[in-house]
């Protein structure tokens, strides 16, 4: 079993995007549960009926609605994106003052009270998750329901799934949950079926939120290979010290050349 620091399992989302129906009941739970603002009219963007087009400030779960053409049939593919809660989360690694924080299940929150809104959070997300609110200047994203899970609840959107395309729990279950329905999938001709973000030895160390999909994951907006944005800050900070020192070190030469001809 994984666990946190705490001592505590680490908790997360696997989304099944092959019995989402594209209902957006989560979409609407979390909204309601955490009092987020509307993200402008309810009307339709033209992107076939998605009507939040991506996450955001205001959009915390964003159900997306893929037509795609394949053997001249239109194909129809949806699925509930989500922060991703990454095991090596590039915010945490930028914010100054501490405003994001990992949770005892290992989950990543924005503390409100504490954002200053600079957003570098929003340029370091490696999924394009983070956005700050339009007129407040904060960053706002997923919680996983932190206030739900920790007095035994599940978070509002897999509570309001009706066919549990979005299933919560103890991450290595839900891993290996994950895995038996990508073979089941297999075995019933569907071999495009595959995971994403789940595992450990990916660009991110693995996702807290994880997903089945059944197309590319271009194909879902998603990047296939997704990195660590602040993977090279240790290197680049050994370089910027390095030169520091040679600077100093040669302004302290020309210093003590100049003092002595003096003399």
């Amino acid at each position: 079993m994984t666990v946190t620091n705490l001592g505590m399992p680490r908790m997360g989302f696997f989304t099944d995007t092959s019995v989402c129906i594209g209902c957006k009941a989560c979409e609407v739970a979390c909204k309601e549960w955490n009092a987020i603002p509307a993200d402008g009219p309810l009307e339709l963007t033209g992107m076939s009926f998605d009507n939040t087009e991506e996450l955001g400030a205001n959009s915390w779960r964003h159900v997306a609605f893929i037509e795609k053409e394949a053997a001249g049939e239109l194909r129809w593919l949806m699925s509930s994106d989500v922060c991703k809660h990454c095991t090596n989360a590039a915010c945490l690694d930028v914010c100054p003052t501490g405003a994001l924080f990992r949770t005892e299940f290992d989950t990543v929150v924005v503390q409100q009270d504490v954002c200053n809104g600079c957003g570098y959070c929003v340029s370091a997300c490696p999924y394009g998750v983070l956005e700050k609110r339009e007129g407040d200047g904060r960053v706002f994203k997923c919680t996983l329901c932190y206030d739900r899970i920790g007095s035994g609840q599940e978070p509002a959107c897999a509570h309001a799934c009706p066919t549990k395309s979005i299933q919560f729990g103890e991450l290595d279950e839900l891993r290996q949950r994950a895995n038996e329905r990508v073979d089941a999938l297999h075995a019933q001709g569907l071999h495009d079926a595959r995971l994403y973000g789940e595992s450990p030895d990916d660009g991110v160390g693995g996702n807290g939120a994880f997903f089945l999909l059944l197309d590319e994951p271009e194909t879902y907006g998603l990047p296939p290979a997704p990195v660590v944005t602040t993977r090279d800050l240790p290197q680049m900070w050994q370089h910027t010290a390095l030169a520091a020192v040679t600077l100093l070190a040669g302004l302290a030469s020309t210093f003590v050349g100049r003092k002595g001809r003096k003399r």
